[in-house]
Order: C-alpha cells, then sequence, then structure tokens
C-alpha cells in the first residue's frame, strides 16, 4: 500500500488573499535559457544512451550558468561587443562497458549541439555560432548514485531525497502572467510585431480586485529606427495584453506598466541587438525561474528543485514535481464539481527506494464553501493518486519527448 494522507487543507486560497504577486520568466530571459539548455543537454544525452545502449543512464546536468556579455544597441543597428557565456556543468555518464570493451560518449559534441540547436530553434537574432560561447565542466557521477539508477530493478530507485510540490488550478492572475508572456512570445505575435525581442518578463500584483501587470520586454534594436518608434512599440505592447486581460479577467480593472526603467527625457530605453539582455551583462542561472507550471508563485507552496536537467528516469526533483502537478489536476478535474476548489500535492522521496512508492503522497484538498470533505471524495483523490504514481514510468519517455512543461 501507498503512503497516501488526504488530508482538508487549512490554506486559504490566494483569492482570499487582499494581495497576490506572480512572476514569469520568459523565453529569452537568462534564467530561462539556463533551463532550456539544460533541459536540451539533457535530451541529447538521454536520447543518445537509449539509441546506443538500450536505456537512458544515469546523468544530472541541472548546473548551467550564463554569463552575459556586452553589446552597444542603437535606434537602427546594434553589435554584440562581447559573447555571451553558457557553462554547462554536471555528471552524466561518460563511457559505457559493453561486451566489445569500454565505448565512450561525445558527450562534448552532445552538449555543444543541443545548447545550440535550441537557441536556433527559439531565436530570432541571437547566432549561437557568432553571439554566444558554449562551454561544459562535467564529471562522472558517484558509484552509489549510477548503481541506483542503473540498477536492474522493475520500478526506477529514487537517486534523491527530495519533495515535489504542485498545485491546481491556476488563479485568474496565475493564468493572465502565463498567458501573456506566450502571448507576447508567440509566432503570431511576433509577426505582427517582430521588434519585440524574447527576453519577455510578466510580473503580476493583484490588490484587492485591482491587478497591475509589470511587462519588460527587450526590443530589437536594428527594427526600430528612432524614439518615437519605440514608444509606440511600447504602447502596442500595453494595448495587446490589456485585450488579453479582458478575455481572462473580464470585469477587472487591469493596468498595465511596459519598461518601466525607460527614462523618456534621457533617452534610456531597453533596446537589444539579439532579443535578450543577456547580451549585455544580465546573468542567469538554472532553478533560479519557473516551476512546473511555468510560473513563479510565493504566494502558494514552492518546490526549490530545479526540474530541468536531471535525468528523467529516477531523479525525482523532477519527475515528482511532474507527477505532483498531474495528480493536482487530474484531482481537480474530477473533483471540482463535488466542491473541491484547489488541490496541493507534495510527493517526498527517500533516496534507494522505488519511485512509485513515495515516503509520503499528501494531498490537501481545499473545499468550497459549505461544502463537506467526504469520504468518498478523500477516497477517490486516494485513488487518483495511486493510479498516477502507479503509472509513473510513462513520463519519462513524455519528458523526453518534449510532451511535458518543466518551466
Amino acid at each position: 500500500m501507498r503512503n497516501i494522507v488526504v488530508e482538508e487543507s487549512k490554506f486559504l486560497d490566494v483569492e482570499e488573499l487582499d494581495v497576490e504577486m506572480v512572476e514569469r520568466k520568459g523565453l529569452g530571459h537568462p534564467d530561462y535559457i539556463c533551463d532550456a539548455v539544460a533541459e536540451a543537454v539533457s535530451v541529447g544525452l538521454s536520447k543518445y544512451y537509449e539509441e546506443n545502449f538500450g536505456k537512458i543512464l544515469h546523468h544530472n546536468v541541472d548546473k548551467v550558468l550564463l554569463v552575459g556579455g556586452q553589446s552597444n544597441p542603437r535606434f537602427g543597428g546594434g553589435e554584440v561587443l562581447q559573447p555571451i557565456y553558457i557553462l554547462v556543468s554536471g555528471r552524466l555518464t561518460t563511457e559505457v562497458r559493453t561486451a566489445g570493451g569500454v565505448e565512450p560518449v561525445p558527450f562534448g559534441s552532445i552538449i555543444l549541439d543541443s545548447t545550440k540547436r535550441w537557441i536556433k530553434e527559439n531565436f530570432r537574432f541571437l547566432n549561437p555560432d557568432v553571439h554566444v560561447i558554449v562551454d561544459y565542466k562535467v564529471g562522472r557521477g558517484s558509484a552509489d548514485l549510477r548503481a541506483i539508477v542503473e540498477a536492474e530493478t522493475a520500478v526506477p530507485l529514487a537517486n534523491d531525497t527530495s519533495v515535489g510540490l504542485s498545485f491546481a488550478p491556476l488563479s485568474p492572475l496565475e493564468r493572465l502572467v502565463l498567458e501573456t508572456e506566450r502571448l507576447l512570445n508567440s509566432r503570431e505575435f511576433k509577426t505582427k510585431y517582430p521588434m519585440v525581442g524574447e527576453d519577455v518578463k510578466v510580473m503580476g500584483l493583484r490588490n484587492g480586485k485591482k491587478i497591475s501587470l509589470t511587462v519588460a520586454a527587450a526590443m530589437i534594436s536594428s527594427l526600430i529606427r528612432d524614439a518615437g518608434e519605440y514608444w509606440a512599440a511600447k504602447e502596442q505592447v500595453a494595448e495587446e495584453v490589456r485585450r488579453l486581460a479582458e478575455k481572462i479577467v473580464p470585469g477587472r480593472e487591469v493596468e498595465v506598466y511596459v519598461n518601466t526603467g525607460d527614462i523618456r527625457e534621457k533617452n534610456v530605453v531597453y533596446l537589444t541587438v539579439t532579443g535578450t539582455s543577456s547580451e549585455h551583462g544580465d546573468d542567469g542561472a538554472t532553478g533560479r525561474g519557473n516551476r512546473v507550471n511555468g510560473l513563479i508563485t510565493p504566494f502558494r507552496p514552492m518546490s526549490m528543485e530545479a526540474t530541468a536537467g536531471k535525468n528523467p528516469v529516477s531523479h525525482v526533483g523532477k519527475v515528482y514535481n511532474v507527477v505532483a502537478r498531474a495528480i493536482a489536476n487530474s484531482i481537480y478535474e474530477r473533483l471540482r464539481d463535488r466542491g473541491v476548489s484547489t488541490v496541493y500535492v507534495s510527493l517526498l522521496s527517500q533516496i534507494g527506494k522505488p519511485i512509485d512508492m513515495p515516503h509520503m503522497a499528501n494531498i490537501k484538498l481545499k473545499m468550497a464553501k459549505g461544502a463537506p470533505l467526504t469520504l468518498d471524495i478523500r477516497r477517490e483523490a486516494e485513488s487518483i493518486a495511486d493510479e498516477e504514481l502507479a503509472n509513473i514510468r510513462r513520463y519519462t519517455a513524455k519528458i523526453v519527448r518534449g510532451e511535458v512543461e518543466l518551466f
């Protein structure tokens, strides 16, 4: 029997609080780049291990550092003076003993190819061969961790003692912050407003019923001829966000601020050559960005784990966060009509134990006013969690195929 405890949540729903704050670091943010590079490298390694050795071998490349470069953006042009430096660090399987002898893994090529491919696929003006230096410092994992990950067991063994957390559903402010960044970085938006770069960060504040969104949007210097065009572009961004807000939070008062660091009188504006602040001194690191729901939610329980870059087989810092989100979403969708308003899920592992048997699976259910937490609701929530945990191995393939949101 799995150790699953279902209880009534004593947390206030965030909508019951007077103040709520939510953040999303978008596609071109230095921290997002580090998460994405770490995950791209993990996927590249996983596919190589599977294709050549029949299974995903031990690796954790969840320590990526980005050191910002230097640039000289100006209206109508600009250039990168010093490239961005990305360092991929971690532990991985560097060689495999086979029947034919010891076979080396071309991990250096995998790291470089995976990183540059991700940049090419996600940026329009950042050239990974010109504007970025990719480096790596990796080593073999310890013998005990390799043995745990590669143990021939029916269910993978957890290679860490850690907690995975998630919740459902998103609040209106959380949905608005998430969808605002997705809108500004959508293909359709870039076609309509190509001058808006990929580095978009959205900070949401709700004070009572009033919402304010502070948007930082890097502008492409070569596509903006003068200050007039820049200020017009800012207003276009703000207007598109206001339209989105009317759909997601209809009837709410929403203020939108774009690039509030600009100083019009001194002609200080947020211009970039490549579309990311990484080009001029803004640094990044894996794990400082969004959680598995794509948001940073300081008014909710949050995991401190970096999901990106960890192996997708047995590293509970990745797998448990993903599964916790799946459990929370499933319970909410199936039980909301019976009064469940919010679901919080926490999964605790023990290193060396089967990942489908957490040390504790704690489910907290917030009930709508007047709705009782009945025994039937508790049992169904427990059944949903039990089913997801029993099928936990399916998430490995989903993660490698890119079907699961990680940040």
